[in-house]
């Protein structure tokens, strides 16, 4: 049976341990006893979240963990407490993997063990670190980051993409899909996708213009003519467009667009389709015009973003 340990202190961010319905749905849906899981503190005492939340843990002591889980918190934004740096610095030498959650790659900074290493945090935290510690290579825009025998990843429910990815890893794809359906994921995202999402940014107000939204990610494939949009807001093209501009601050060209570059971003990244698929699956129709969007959208064309996501997989 697999050891995992979460690592926590007081006034530590709660949702961090949204991670751990990953591991006990993992014994669930194998049928079987797979890990074992435990909250782990210097002390041993009864800690405090940040939101309020008490848990019991046990304190450190002489046991190997397969898996160490260090969450986040604002309190060890600066200081991690010196008994769990210490217990960090001797634990990985024998702990199979070593992880954070949010701000957690604070703590493992601090302990020396992301020096010259790969990792991201939460996206609002990403240039402190690396500001503060140059020698690491902070992936600032990652869902997680697997670099060696550390694992780090981006704030609140990355941890639990952190988690399936562990899953994955230890006993393959099927299992981490039907933890992830029993969790009602909507997708399981990859290490390398985008913390932000094209929906949420735009946050609409009205019913007609969601519905619009949710109708256009499931149809990328398809044309999406303002005309088309209107019809399923039941407004008329020029009504929808000033309604779909003044709630979401876009065009619908321009969401359209964006919401194409997330979707072909993702086909990129799990590396199964070509471009030409991957273009007419997301609805730019040929590679041309995916190449022209991706260079306005990130800078970089197709071939680049496939080649770091398969080098990060790689590693």
């Amino acid at each position: 049976m697999t050891s995992i340990a979460f690592v926590v202190f007081e006034g530590f961010q709660s949702m961090a341990l949204a991670a751990m319905p990953v591991f006990e749905y993992a014994n669930f849906s194998a049928g079987e006893p797979l890990y074992d899981v435990s909250v782990l503190s210097e002390h041993g005492h009864t800690l405090r979240a940040s939101g309020g939340l008490t848990v019991g843990t046990e304190a450190f002591d002489e046991r190997v963990f397969d898996t160490l889980i260090v969450v986040g918190g604002d309190s060890i934004l600066e200081q991690a407490p010196a008994g769990v740096l210490s217990f960090l610095r001797d634990s990985v030498k024998a702990t199979r993997r070593t992880a954070s959650i949010c701000s957690g790659a604070f703590v493992l900074a601090q302990a020396g063990l992301l020096e010259g290493r790969r990792a991201t945090t939460h996206w609002a935290y990403a240039r402190d670190l690396q500001a503060r510690y140059p020698s690491i290579r902070v992936e600032e825009d990652r869902i997680y980051v697997v670099d060696g025998s550390i694992w780090t990843s981006a704030g609140m429910t990355a941890g639990i993409d952190l988690a399936l990815a562990m899953v994955e890893k230890d006993h393959g794809a099927e299992l981490a899909r039907s933890v992830a359906q029993k969790l009602v994921m909507y997708h399981r995202r990859a290490g390398g996708q985008s913390q932000h999402s094209a929906l949420l940014e735009l946050e609409p107000k009205s019913d007609r213009i969601q519905t619009v939204l949710a109708y256009a990610r499931e149809h990328l494939a398809e044309a999406l003519s303002v005309e088309q949009l209107a019809d399923v807001a039941r407004l008329s093209p020029r009504q929808f467009s000033r309604a779909f501009r003044a709630e979401t601050g876009q065009s619908p060209a321009k969401t359209i667009e964006n919401l194409r570059l997330e979707a072909a971003r993702q086909l990129l990244e799990r590396g199964r389709l070509t471009l030409d698929q991957i273009a007419i699956e997301s609805g730019f129709s040929d590679p041309r015009r995916m190449r022209e969007a991706f260079l306005r959208g990130f800078g970089q064309p197709p071939q680049v973003i496939r080649r770091n996501a398969r080098n990060e997989n790689a590693a």
